[in-house]
């Protein structure tokens, strides 16, 4: 029988082989990289064509690609379980670590952790820019934060979503094509709801992150009603209920 010492060291352990592997792999080191560039590429954009909306704010403005960076995130959480079900390599990785539960956590924690750090670095500097580049007093500042903690927050819950749907799922281009769905579709598919509509639009990342972004297309009928740190933590909620399900068919299903 195995005591909390021994479940610690095998988290421990699974998470220093996950981040050996996740280095190792282009297909992840590569959007990645991406999620932490595009912010930042996006706000020079705007500020170079000057872009922004009398009633748009320098945060707005900096984050306007974020969407972009985050859906990159949940693309990456989504690849990080279903690259290995497609090389095989996930037969080694239970072998290294026979508890399903704890290779999925130990891919949990390391992908929260590296995307929100990613995304709280890049972000902070995408609108550090974009307020250098704005050289005037014509746009409001927005609230950066904690708002930017929210953003960054944001990005580790669509990476965990996208893990989720990756293990359920097991196939790369299904994983990626359901978590992009649950990104866009409920903005898109919210008027069809009638008075439903604002709740419905804001059951996404996404639409938690427009809200902290506080950029002026964040409108009730395209992002839902309820406030930012409210929809984050609803947002939130659903993935961890997700990743709970994920947990239990990782442990009933076969290799």
């Amino acid at each position: 029988m195995t005591g909390p010492t021994d479940a610690r060291a095998g988290l421990r352990q699974a998470l220093i082989h996950e981040w050996i592997k996740f280095r190792s792999v282009r297909s992840l080191v590569r959007p990645t990289l991406a999620t932490a560039v595009v912010p930042v590429l996006g706000a020079v954009f705007v500020a170079r064509t000057g872009s922004l909306r009398p009633d748009d704010t320098v945060l707005g403005a900096a984050l306007t690609l974020s969407v972009t960076a985050q859906m990159l995130a949940a693309v990456v959480g989504a690849l990080v379980i279903t690259g290995e079900y497609g090389s095989g390599t996930i037969r080694t990785t239970f072998v290294a670590t026979p508890r399903r539960g704890t290779v999925l956590a130990a891919k949990a924690v390391l992908l929260a952790g590296l995307t929100c750090t990613v995304a709280l670095i890049s972000c902070t500097l995408a609108y550090l820019v974009e307020d250098m580049m704005l050289d005037d007093d014509t746009y409001a500042q927005g609230d950066p934060f904690p708002a930017l903690l929210g953003v960054a927050l944001s990005f580790a819950v669509a990476a965990l979503l996208g893990l989720a749907v990756g293990t359920l799922v097991r196939h790369s281009a299904g994983a990626v094509t359901a978590v992009v769905g649950v990104l866009l579709l409920p903005s898109l598919l919210g008027p069809l709801f009638g008075d439903a509509q604002r709740w419905v639009a804001g059951l996404s990342p996404t639409a938690a992150l427009q809200k902290l972004t506080q950029t002026s297309d964040a409108t009730a009928e395209t992002v839902g009603s309820l406030g930012p740190w409210p929809s984050l933590l609803l947002v939130g909620a659903y993935t961890t209920a997700l990743l709970l399900l994920a947990a239990l068919k990782l442990r009933k299903r076969d290799a």
